[in-house]
């Protein structure tokens, strides 16, 4: 197979074998970001990246994840399945002390978590809000990045059915 001609755009990270896609500057552009917040917000981001991490690994049809700056925000992408939406990472502006889980606004992902998961705080149609000094609501977070993670695997599989 022909190598695409195609170049990475910065920020990218180069594919490796594993579940998720890593390159050295790309590694410290990423760390650096996470450094830059207060420890609390910093330890809730890093958390929510392992969440990630590990609901990619032990969900069927993801494949390895690229992480990558988007925005200014550390992203996850399943770019070499495509079976999923992009999920970004990040401090609300504005809000000391919380996080986000960002999902692409032109899904239905927020309102179908906002049905099973009314106990969680949503942003719009684009985010679950997080405090970083209160639990992590692991389990429910992990469906919604699951399902995330499938999103566009999910829509194919529907529309094969009909």
């Amino acid at each position: 197979m022909a190598k695409s001609s195609r170049t990475r755009p910065a920020g990218r990270r180069v594919a490796k074998p594993g579940p998720l896609r890593t390159a050295g500057s790309a590694d410290t552009a990423i760390s650096a970001v996470f450094d830059s917040y207060p420890k609390p917000v910093s330890a809730r981001l890093r958390a929510l990246r392992k969440l990630i991490l590990e609901t990619a690994r032990a969900t069927a049809g993801v494949g390895p994840l690229e992480e990558a700056l988007k925005w200014g925000q550390v992203s996850y992408l399943t770019s070499e399945s495509r079976s999923g939406s992009t999920i970004r990472i990040d401090q609300v502006k504005g809000a000391a002390g919380q996080t986000a889980i960002y999902f692409h606004c032109q899904t239905n992902l927020v309102e179908t978590f906002r049905e099973l998961y009314p106990e969680l705080r949503f942003s719009g149609n684009r985010a679950i809000l997080l405090d970083a000094s209160d639990e992590l609501p692991a389990p429910a977070l992990r469906h919604c990045v699951a399902l995330a993670l499938t999103y566009h695997l999910n829509r194919r599989k529907a529309a094969r059915m009909r």
